[in-house]
């Protein structure tokens, strides 16, 4: 019989997990922050329920790469969690992350935001207080408005130089002319999912890290609903032909390789509609420990 996403986990002195990060003290390599945002959200979700989910499932994980030699990121890393920003939707909310984010960025060479919708991108780019922005997203998330659609938008209103933007993953069907007029107006680099598939995760992020860092740090925004609907059920808004869970994972990893990589996020999974399996979670946290891997490789 089949085990549930919930099964109870083995022990193993020989086997250590990942997760269970400390508070931060000191300085430390990486920081994770939970951003419980879902009040604007486009579609109805439950991606408030989301950071606790993948701390959960990150325990199902090893810390390992397997090299050769053989890293453990716990050793190679200080990770430490700073817990959740309470109530991070408006403009109140929006204030909360970026002290936040601000905060943290003091003592953390790399603030991993745990959305959460696509909404907590625009606060916490702010907050670590980047000149450039890459997404891996199957949408622009150029709309009018305040939503999970609009970071990118409010971002550049907001004094974002467009010209250091890179989004990676743009989807056929998933976005309309009038927006894909507008990036392409605002001199936005756009990279498709087929392009993605031509050229690879190596290459791709080489072109984006050389625009989106010509001017100083960058953020990095992973949506997971760029994936294909088969590996991201939870998503709302992901649709078959998406990315497939390898190629997101090397797309983020060759990120953070790269050191002016300061700030990321994971957003968009909605915990309370994943599959049975957790299939959805689970990559977003794989999404975390490959961010930690890059880092560690640097």
């Amino acid at each position: 019989m089949a085990l549930s996403a919930d099964s109870p986990l083995s022990a193993d002195p020989l086997w250590p997990r990942a997760g269970d990060w400390p508070a931060p003290d000191g300085r430390v390599d990486a920081a994770i922050l939970g951003l419980p945002a879902f009040r604007t959200s486009l579609s109805p979700t439950g991606a408030h329920a989301t950071p606790a989910a993948v701390r959960e499932a990150l325990r199902r994980f090893s810390p390992t790469l397997l090299g050769p030699p053989p890293v453990d990121l716990n050793d190679a890393l200080r990770i430490a969690d700073a817990g959740d920003v309470d109530d991070p939707d408006g403009p109140e909310g929006e204030d909360r992350v970026r002290e936040r984010v601000r905060a943290l960025q003091a003592d953390a060479d790399l603030v991993i935001a745990l959305g959460g919708d696509n909404s907590v991108t625009y606060a916490t780019a702010q907050g670590a207080g980047v000149t450039g922005l890459i997404t891996l997203d199957a949408h622009f998330d150029l709309r009018d408005g305040v939503s999970n659609g609009s970071p990118v938008r409010r971002l550049v209103e907001d004094g974002l130089d467009p010209r250091r933007i890179v989004q990676i993953g743009i989807a056929d069907f998933a976005n309309s002319v009038a927006y894909a007029t507008r990036a392409a107006d605002l001199g936005i680099t756009v990279i498709t999912v087929d392009e993605v598939r031509r050229r690879g995760a190596e290459d791709v992020m080489i072109q984006a890290l050389a625009v989106a860092g010509a001017g100083g740090d960058v953020h990095l925004d992973i949506d997971v609903d760029v994936c294909d609907r088969s590996v991201a059920p939870g998503c709302p808004a992901s649709v078959p032909g998406g990315l497939e869970a390898w190629e997101l994972r090397a797309l983020v990893r060759a990120a953070t390789g790269d050191r002016r990589i300061v700030s990321a996020d994971v957003v968009e999974v909605d915990a309370t509609a994943d599959a049975s399996d957790g299939r959805t979670v689970r990559l977003a946290a794989l999404c975390v420990l490959e961010l930690l891997a890059g880092r560690a490789l640097a």
